[in-house]
């Protein structure tokens, strides 16, 4: 179907450890079938690992990987690396590292989505919110492509 939309190139921007990696394997499979692609990551070991044509990495939170949230520029900033590394990348399994800085403090790599840190209504939250997604997910796709 892509093909035959004419689409000659497609920017990935996963959001969870599963779609990093489906969407890195996505990004093979199109770049194989002659359809550029760039991944926009924040889990640089699991897109490396798929072997990826092209990967902006943010060192990000999950959930984040396109840039940080309510940022214009630095949505933009990231979006650009995209745009020059589809133009530009010298080989195949080409890695940027965008200069964007989630935050000075690194600590929030101890904390982010660290189980320990949480309490057992915090956890069965977190699994609650997760289950509405996944069931949103079902439903849009259900809607859209039927069963």
């Amino acid at each position: 179907m892509i093909k035959a939309d004419g689409v000659n190139v497609v920017a990935l921007i996963p959001n969870c450890p599963i779609c990093h990696q489906s969407q890195s394997l996505l990004a093979r499979y199109l770049d194989a079938a002659g359809i550029s692609t760039v991944v926009m990551g924040a889990a640089k070991d699991i897109v490396e690992y798929c072997g990826v044509p092209r990967l902006i990495f943010s060192d990000f939170p999950l959930g984040n990987a396109a840039a940080k949230p309510n940022d214009v520029p630095s949505q933009d900033l990231n979006f650009e690396l995209a745009l020059r590394l589809l133009e530009s990348a010298p080989a195949a399994r080409t890695t940027v590292q965008s200069p964007l800085v989630w935050s000075e403090d690194p600590s929030w790599k101890l904390d982010y989505s660290n189980l320990e840190q949480l309490s057992p209504p915090e956890i069965a939250r977190l699994r609650e919110e997760v289950e509405q997604v996944r069931m949103t997910a079902r439903e849009l796709r259900l809607n859209t492509l039927g069963s």
